[in-house]
């Protein structure tokens, strides 16, 4: 067995026995980052293949079933009432549009569905409304996930007793980036929510923005609370920042694209059994840098032309690539196209209703 065989199989070890008691240190995974790039690489695709099948790839749809009119003042994100991005505030769509946007999904080739609301935290009346969406879109045979901000438990049990599969709320960034970035809600609420979630029995879908202007410790620090959390997240959405006209980061510097593939390849080190999903940014980044994502670990991506609010690749670009890369999607054979694939199976009834479909930045 060759030196470097060698040190990828003890980099499993290591990860696995992280994952299992040790906590993963700042220093740690930061040293991972500042690893020559080869080397990271085959780390991380070593992980990689002992956890998953290397060529799949999840495909997610989110939807966005209340858009706008958030009072919180996260700095990258459009839906912020504070600021003037051309987000209208609605309300929460009807279980119809939303089981017709949920269908749409499936045909398309999605086995998660996600729903987001830009709320800061949903009444119990909200909760029992999206309940009724959750059983909806079970009983069409996908996966469930929900962004709603944050919640108190009783408001979580009440999802996992309506069969929710996935709860997303972000960190976003590091603890010390953190109130350079948001000032309206602290990090230990995000925290406390999470913590509501685990205790109801629902998944977690937990991540972060890269780019907003954090140093490479501070991506590094991001990775290392998810890493942390007991147990790590089940899915770890990785989101590159998009700049939005009117949201005080419209102007940030552009990350370099290595820097994001090697957030990628920490985050699959750090979280071996984890969905990493490429989210939002991915339209910026080319085909070039999403292969990259995929040979360092990332196996998950939202699969639609609109994000909560941003453009997302075209649905046959996304087919394309896979179909260039030799990948395919999770629950279908090597060489099956996904099913029904045309653009327009991915541009639901809801759209004519006035609501954005997709998801991405993750605003929750």
């Amino acid at each position: 067995m060759g030196s470097t065989e060698s040190q990828a199989l003890a980099a499993v070890r290591d990860a696995e026995q992280r994952a299992a008691a040790a906590p993963w240190t700042v220093a740690a995974v930061d040293a991972l980052m500042a690893l020559p790039l080869p080397e990271l690489m085959h780390r991380a695709q070593v992980v990689h293949r002992a956890n998953f099948d290397p060529c799949e790839v999840e495909f997610a749809t989110l939807l966005s079933v209340k858009t706008g009119g958030c009072p919180e003042d996260c700095s990258y994100c459009p839906q912020a009432a504070r600021y003037d991005t051309g987000v209208e505030a609605t309300k929460l769509m009807g279980p119809d549009d939303v089981l017709a946007a949920a269908r749409a999904a499936k045909d398309a080739g999605a086995t998660r569905f996600c729903m987001g609301a830009a709320w800061r935290a949903p009444k119990d009346r909200d909760i029992e409304k999206v309940s009724e969406l959750v059983r909806g879109v079970k009983s069409l045979g996908l996966e469930t996930c929900a962004t709603l901000g944050m919640l108190e438990e009783g408001q979580a049990q009440a999802l996992a007793d309506a069969g929710l599969d996935y709860y997303n709320h972000n960190l976003d960034t590091a603890p010390e980036f953190y109130g350079q970035v948001i000032k309206t809600r602290e990090y230990q609420d995000r925290l406390d929510t999470l913590g509501h979630v685990r205790t109801a029995g629902v998944k977690v879908c937990c991540g972060g923005i890269v780019g907003m202007g954090e140093t490479r410790r501070q991506r590094a620090a991001l990775i290392a609370q998810l890493a942390n959390l007991n147990p790590y997240p089940e899915s770890v959405p990785i989101n590159h920042l998009v700049k939005v006209e009117g949201t005080p980061l419209a102007d940030q510097e552009d990350l370099d694209p290595l820097e994001f593939v090697r957030t990628i390849a920490v985050a699959r080190i750090a979280m071996p059994k984890a969905r990493v999903r490429l989210s939002a940014g991915r339209r910026q980044m080319g085909e070039a840098v999403q292969a990259m994502c995929f040979m360092a670990g990332a196996n998950s991506i939202f699969f639609g032309e609109k994000l909560l609010t941003t453009d997302n690749p075209e649905t046959l670009d996304d087919v394309a690539l896979l179909g260039k890369l030799g990948m395919y999607p999770r629950g279908r054979k090597p060489g099956e196209e996904a099913a029904s694939v045309a653009t327009e199976n991915l541009a639901p009834a809801a759209a004519a209703a006035g609501h954005s479909h997709g998801g991405g930045c993750g605003c929750h």
